[in-house]
């Protein structure tokens, strides 16, 4: 598989574990807040880790490290996922999963085999608006196979939804945490502008308005809460 980026330490992306980050080209979506434009849109000569480089960081990291997360980009999208996690597990570390859902073939298969310990789906928007908050047409049919994939797998989740002015509302959120329901956790996060996004023109919520968005979402799935905010 091929490694676009490495985040040797995080103690932030994989719950409760202190973890790497390996990262992947290409997306299929385009949200135009996406943080990891570079990734998703690969200009010129990527900054690659090869796969021995990596393992061998891995069995140096033992001990310290206890957790490895695959993001990108799109992590299904990449050719020898699944042959990389089964490494990965060999290696004793537990993986955790960020994608968009809407490979539901890709994913199913690495929930049925245990290959997953800790899967982050996000969910753009509400089905009216999906295809312009994710700025392609998108198959619903696929993301709720990947919704109902996940819910049903018994391996720990979360579903989240990263909230930009412009394109979402609270009505948009509120619908979103009715659809996951009372047994989900659900995380809204608001925009930051990490420097590489998509498209100029996005902005944040202030701390305020997403408090309130999150307490109008608990009314309906109670495990709702804000990621990144005080």
């Amino acid at each position: 598989m091929k490694i676009a980026g490495l985040r040797k330490l995080t103690l932030l992306d994989f719950p409760g574990r202190v973890a790497c980050v390996v990262f992947t080209n290409g997306c299929n979506f385009r949200c135009p807040f996406c943080h990891n434009a570079s990734l998703v849109l690969p200009r010129g000569e990527s900054e690659e880790v090869s796969e021995e480089e990596f393992f061998a960081f891995l069995k140096k990291r033992k001990g310290i490290l206890d957790g490895v997360v695959i993001t990108g980009g799109e992590p299904t999208l990449a050719k020898g996922l699944y042959e990389f996690i089964v490494a990965v597990k060999q290696e004793g570390y537990p993986v955790k999963l960020d994608t968009n859902g809407s490979f539901p073939d890709k994913l199913k298969p690495l929930l049925a085999d245990g290959l997953l310990d800790y899967v982050a789906m996000d969910i753009k928007s509400v089905p009216e608006k999906y295809e312009a908050v994710a700025g392609v047409k998108v198959d619903m049919d696929a993301l709720a196979e990947s919704i109902e994939a996940i819910r049903t797998s018994g391996v720990p989740h979360e579903f989240r939804t990263t909230v930009v002015k412009g394109l979402h509302t609270e009505a948009d959120i509120v619908g979103v945490a009715q659809m996951l329901g009372e047994g989900e956790a659900y995380y809204l996060q608001g925009f930051v502008d990490s420097g590489d996004i998509l498209a100029d023109g996005c902005a944040a919520f202030s701390d305020e308005e997403m408090h309130a968005m999150c307490e109008r979402a608990k009314e309906f799935c109670p495990k709702c809460e804000l990621r990144g905010i005080e």
